[in-house]
């Protein structure tokens, strides 16, 4: 497993940009695949985006396609997520994750071993 500690986060308006960090501890991040994803009050952790160890394959789900845009600096062990023209039901808690056994992206949370902390995305209509 990695540390994952994200920043970015916070209040915005509706079609307001903001960008998510994610800061990986160890040796071997180019590996691993990183992913985004979201969980609302009340509902459960959701799948936003994710990106290949290399970071020359990526997916999203449909509802931040051509919105949201992963990328990640394997020099700083640092993966991004940046977000524009936000919605008011972007509105959750944004978390990070690691796939340390292999550098493809995956949708499923399970796939993923490695967790930050999450960081609060707030978007006021």
């Amino acid at each position: 497993q990695v540390q994952l500690v994200e920043s970015g986060g916070g209040l915005v308006q509706a079609g307001d940009s903001l960008r998510l960090s994610c800061a990986a501890s160890g040796p071997t991040f180019s590996s691993y695949a990183m992913a985004w994803f979201r969980q609302a009050p009340g509902k459960e952790r959701k799948f936003v985006g994710a990106m290949s160890g290399s970071g020359d394959s990526t997916m999203y789900v449909d509802s931040v396609k051509d919105r949201f845009t992963l990328s990640r600096d394997n020099a700083k062990n640092t993966v991004y997520l940046q977000m524009n023209k936000l919605k008011p039901e972007d509105t959750a808690v944004y978390y990070c994750a690691a796939r340390t056994i292999g550098a493809a992206p995956r949708t499923g949370a399970s796939s993923y071993d490695s967790w930050g902390q999450g960081t609060q995305v707030t978007v006021s209509s």
